[in-house]
């Protein structure tokens, strides 16, 4: 680990307005590790703990987070669970229940993708050093992605409530020494492109503050499905975050996302469109499934997740109708 400075600011408007070479230190559980490795290597760390980034308030308008509360405190809350499920349950899919006690809803968010390639510093990598190249296009790859890649980058996004919070069409509020503004999670993040370095719109010294999930009655009927080579503590090889408002044995509006297969926590519009209108059963499901693979480029060793994808997908499906 290389030398830096360290403070605790006591206000969000001391916080904000560095440049790209500071680091917010909240649960630590991603920033310490790659400081360790060098993969990250700030000149300057501020401990935000101490800042009123805090609450879990749900209303009329729906959910807010404050971008310090802990995963677990958020899986627990009796509101969220019953009112978005499928947050609690990506919240209690991952990690560890030691990691969940520390790790903040705003650093989850920010946490940096566990492509082997990118912490290892002994290989090229275009995320960590543009330019370089990105070995695991024709290396080892089976855990990445086949959505949104390019030819700079195949990493996936690792966190598992991004996926549930895109599905639901959730906001982060953003703080800099200019002032606020909200951005769409789905557009909060970017696909590598040419790239990959830039991982998401934050400028240099912005704070994520909160996380904002609009109302949706139906969300209730909402589950997350995790499919992984170990049942904890593993990272998604595929993930579907599913919300179905069903009426009439007909399906009136769906939100559908999936996670371990995109560079970025991917929203399936395609698939949400072909369910709509359509009976609730099981062939609606595996048809509009088809469609989440649409412009897939699977690698070498992951050819796999395109049929992964469309059916853990319908498996999510059914476990709605099931529960119903």
């Amino acid at each position: 680990m290389r030398a830096f400075t360290f403070a605790a600011p006591a206000s969000v408007e001391a916080a904000v307005g560095g440049d790209a070479t500071t680091a917010f230190l909240a649960g630590g559980t991603t920033l310490v590790d790659l400081m360790k490795l060098e993969v990250l290597t700030p000149s300057r760390v501020l401990d935000i703990n101490a800042l009123p980034l805090r609450g879990i308030e749900t209303g009329r308008d729906g959910l807010r987070l404050g971008a310090l509360e802990r995963m677990s405190d958020i899986a627990a809350h009796p509101a969220v669970a019953e009112r978005y499920p499928v947050i609690a349950q990506a919240l209690l899919a991952s990690a560890s229940q030691q990691i969940r006690n520390m790790a903040s809803i705003g650093g989850n968010l920010m946490q940096r993708t566990r492509c082997g390639y990118y912490r290892d510093v002994t290989v090229p990598c275009n995320r960590r050093e543009p330019g370089s190249g990105c070995p695991a296009a024709e290396g080892t790859n089976r855990p990445h992605a086949v959505l949104g890649t390019s030819d700079a980058c195949v990493a996936t996004h690792p966190s598992d409530v991004a996926v549930a919070l895109v599905a639901l069409d959730a906001t982060v509020r953003l703080r800099d020494a200019a002032g606020t503004r909200t951005v769409r999670l789905a557009d909060f993040y970017r696909q590598p492109g040419t790239t990959p370095h830039v991982e998401n719109v934050l400028r240099p010294g912005e704070l994520v503050t909160d996380v904002l999930v609009p109302a949706l009655p139906w969300a209730r009927r909402s589950v997350y499905l995790k499919i992984r080579d170990r049942q904890s503590y593993e990272f998604a090889l595929c993930s579907a975050a599913v919300a179905l408002d069903v009426r009439g044995g007909r399906v009136a509006g769906a939100r559908v996302a999936a996670g371990g297969v995109g560079t970025v926590p991917w929203r399936l519009p395609a698939v949400e469109a072909a369910l709509r209108g359509r009976p609730a059963r099981q062939e609606t499901y595996e048809a509009a499934a088809r469609q989440a693979v649409r412009g897939a480029r699977p690698l070498t060793h992951n050819a796999f997740k395109t049929t992964l994808l469309r059916r853990t997908i319908v498996r999510a499906l059914l476990s709605l109708e099931a529960g119903a």
